[in-house]
């Protein structure tokens, strides 16, 4: 290792796609870490200054200056420490790069002095799968000497006999970050940015009173495009039961699954106990998804039979909890925005108040039923229901998620014998 890199605390990043970019940008913003190490697996480029141009530039968010110091600022500086390694120095961060090893097993973070890990290449996110299988796989990490991975993706168990193993456990910052336990947590999955935000949308929710009652609820995420959509048509991989994920990405409108509802569950288990339908609508847009969620509540009525769960109910739960609980990871918006005023908007989740609807019905009960229960001399009985219609924002790749699994990393960070 360079001399100027030992005895530091540092960060491994496994991957520069989207997420592994972004959180570099961000964690040279934020300088939690003495210094980074990117593991690319492969040359870049035909010279050091294409890899450079890669991270000062951003087709969504702009260059790196814009990012950490806006327009007129100061500029963010990259300097070359050594063009062999290659070793580079940005905006004062020291940021070494590997580009030999894409199986994790052979990334030899003990030497680089890592401890912790981020894996961002998509590739590796079942946590089930050792070294000793014939496969690269998420574990090769800790094999290589890092003593935590954490996983930029939800996890993805292939074999169905398998369960999660008691050393992983999923994990978002603010939701249930508190529960990270260092001599058993291992294996972290950060979830998914749908997830992120979801779960910043339920718990104050969750937590309120009135509102905690939740009979049904049904999700739809508005998604912009990600790089495993197809650019133009092409023709699905034998066994394909999904046709709509070949289809051009810039020219349709796609409707496709999303495995929010079980990753909820493992990081808010109160959702096990609700029926929740989720499914996502794919948008050729670059960045900025949006929840439309929709929930049925077993209400309560005040002395005057009037709804107590109302627009202006729900809407000062997220106020009080954007101020408490959740501050600066949920937001609460009362302007009409559109998908582009949320672009790198540092936020797990922006509510939009102004959309916020409810509507309150009542389930009748018949005496005979009421009787066939055991409750004698009743006349009819109803039941008040309320349904709310909520929406929130958030920036699916840098502002939302790459913002609040920063958050968990250094939550990790701090709270991990290194």
């Amino acid at each position: 290792m360079n001399v100027s890199m030992q005895n530091k605390k540092l960060l491994g990043i496994n991957g520069m796609g989207r997420i592994g970019k972004l959180l570099l940008w961000n964690q040279i913003r934020l300088k939690q870490f003495d210094g980074l190490v990117v593991n690319l697996g492969r040359d870049v480029g035909k010279k050091l200054d294409d890899l450079i141009q890669i991270i000062e530039n951003d087709s969504t968010y702009g260059n790196l200056t814009k990012f950490l110091y806006g327009f007129g600022g100061k500029k963010a500086e990259i300097r070359i420490l050594d063009e062999n390694i290659p070793l580079l120095e940005i905006d004062g961060i020291i940021v070494k790069f590997l580009r030999k090893s894409r199986d994790p097993k052979d990334i030899n973070w003990l030497k680089e002095g890592v401890s912790i890990v981020v894996e961002c290449t998509g590739g590796f996110s079942d946590p089930t799968v050792t070294t000793n299988s014939s496969k690269p796989c998420l574990r090769g990490h800790l094999e290589a000497g890092a003593l935590k991975v954490i996983l930029s993706a939800p996890f993805k168990i292939k074999d169905p006999s398998q369960s999660k193993p008691h050393d992983s456990t999923t994990m978002i910052y603010g939701i249930n970050h508190s529960q990270y336990n260092a001599q058993k947590h291992h294996v972290i999955s950060a979830a998914s940015c749908t997830t992120t935000g979801l779960a910043h949308m339920m718990k104050p929710l969750l937590d309120t009173r009135e509102t905690s009652q939740i009979l049904t609820a049904s999700m739809s995420t508005i998604h912009a495009m990600t790089n495993t959509q197809a650019i133009l048509d092409s023709v699905p991989k034998a066994g394909s039961s999904d046709m709509r994920k070949n289809r051009s990405v810039f020219n349709n409108i796609i409707i496709t699954t999303t495995g929010v509802t079980k990753a909820l569950e493992q990081v808010i288990p109160e959702i096990s106990n609700i029926g929740f339908i989720a499914d996502s609508v794919r948008i050729p847009t670059n960045t900025v998804s949006l929840i439309n969620l929709n929930i049925t509540f077993h209400s309560e009525t005040d002395q005057n039979n009037e709804p107590k769960i109302t627009r202006e109910f729900i809407n000062d739960i997220y106020k009080k909890a954007a101020k408490t609980s959740q501050k600066d990871l949920l937001v609460y918006s009362d302007r009409q925005n559109v998908s582009s005023d949320l672009i790198g908007t540092m936020a797990a989740c922006v509510v939009e108040g102004c959309e916020t609807h409810t509507r309150t019905g009542f389930i009748s009960i018949p005496r005979k039923s009421l009787n066939t229960l055991g409750i004698k001399d009743a006349d009819n009985l109803k039941l008040p229901v309320t349904h709310a219609k909520l929406f929130g924002w958030y920036d699916n790749e840098l502002g939302s998620y790459v913002y609040s699994l920063s958050k968990l990393i250094k939550h990790i960070a701090d709270n991990t014998p290194l």
